[in-house]
């Protein structure tokens, strides 16, 4: 399995994605530019958290027209696991492939430090190796991660299980408790914690390395045996 790492002018969390990949579940890793046009070679697209583009105008609103972003909608038409964390959530409801918007914490303050997650749907690829209703520790670090949507958004997601992760204690105002959110395929998620500073004890909680060894199980589910690198 092959994982790339999208890096755009003003990424944080690019180094740490990797790591977690490299460390948690020992696979290919690459960082990929943003003016990348072609995908194909990567199983699993990693958009990680930072300030893109200095979060100018609105948060991931100039990303999503970054030239990488087209391919990651192509990716996410042929079913290829897409992950996007904090500013890679921002930027993939910006893109239209997850519904709703990221808007100021309630608080107006930046918030950073752990929180306690509530798996609400363990049976995405990102999240198989949870249990349904298992509570765990992933931190957060954002200012923009108060999810809203409307009235039939919402009612949408409940219908289809199209929430993934719901907070413990609201940290951030977010609508229905909403930490995390995939399409209706199961294949894109976007989610506002930090699963990979959580692959380690010494981080703190190795609570978020499931979500890692998830993708690749779920990835070889798909594959023959012999394709499994």
């Amino acid at each position: 399995m092959k994982f790339a790492v999208l890096v755009f002018p003003g990424s944080n969390c690019d180094i740490d994605c990797y790591k977690a990949v490299e460390d948690a579940i020992g696979q290919e890793v690459d960082y990929v530019w943003h003016t990348a046009t072609d995908l194909s070679a990567y199983d699993c697209i990693l958009v990680p958290g930072g300030f893109s583009y200095g979060d100018y105008l609105r948060c991931g609103a100039i990303s999503r027209f970054a030239p990488v972003m087209n391919e990651v909608a192509k990716a996410a038409e042929q079913g290829k696991y897409i992950l996007g964390i904090c500013n890679g959530f921002q930027i993939l409801t910006e893109a239209g492939l997850l519904p709703g918007a990221l808007i100021r914490n309630m608080s107006l303050k930046f918030r950073c430090h752990d929180t306690v997650l509530k798996v609400t749907n363990a049976d995405t690829p990102f999240t198989r190796d949870y249990a349904s209703g298992e509570e765990i520790i992933i931190p957060i670090a954002h200012g923009e991660g108060n999810y809203y949507c409307d009235e039939e958004t919402l009612a949408s997601l409940q219908a289809n299980n199209q929430i993934v992760f719901t907070y413990g204690s609201n940290p951030n105002g977010s609508l229905g408790d909403i930490a995390g959110i995939c399409n209706e395929g199961g294949n894109v998620v976007g989610m506002m914690p930090h699963p990979e500073r959580a692959v380690d004890s010494l981080l703190g909680s190795e609570d978020g390395k499931r979500m890692f060894t998830s993708i690749l199980k779920a990835w070889r589910d798909r594959h023959d045996a012999a394709a499994i690198r």
